[in-house]
């Protein structure tokens, strides 16, 4: 909530992402879970295009007072951009839910975690990156008396 808001008031930067205990603690699935909600909230300070499409004034006047929008192919267009995914927040019903395994949000974002420490391969840096970092890092433990 705290994000949102200064994302809301202009703030462009989210930072401590996966602390827990003001920063002494670090938590994958924290982080996964973080990262969740910083997409939402790019989602929502992203606006929301306004034109023809997006208006659908014709599909209103097709529809007609007191009818309904869901099975309109224009819905169907749409429904899927026009608010945040998410793969770790169960939007079904309760019933659905708890038949499907009844995992909240902090169980899907260790599963998660442990899938992406498991599974995933970062692509490699291009050449001399990675000495150019080293580099760096030698150049800061010199400077700042770690090695000598």
């Amino acid at each position: 909530m705290t994000g949102l808001l200064a994302a809301l008031g202009g703030a462009n930067l989210i930072y401590g992402l996966g602390m827990l205990e003001l920063g002494i603690t670090f938590d994958f699935a924290q982080l996964v879970m973080d990262n969740e909600m910083a997409k939402m909230i790019k989602k929502s300070v992203s606006g929301i295009a306004v034109n023809e499409e997006t208006l659908a004034v014709d599909v209103i006047k097709q529809v007609g007072a007191g009818g309904e929008f869901v099975t309109n192919e224009h819905t169907f267009r749409h429904f899927k951009t026009a608010h945040s995914q998410t793969k770790l927040i169960d939007r079904r019903m309760r019933d659905t839910w708890l038949d499907m395994g009844g995992k909240d949000f902090t169980e899907r974002a260790y599963e998660a975690a442990i899938s992406i420490l498991e599974n995933h391969k970062p692509d490699p840096l291009p050449a001399g990156v990675a000495e150019k970092l080293r580099k760096i890092v030698e150049d800061a433990e010199i400077e700042y008396g770690i090695v000598k």
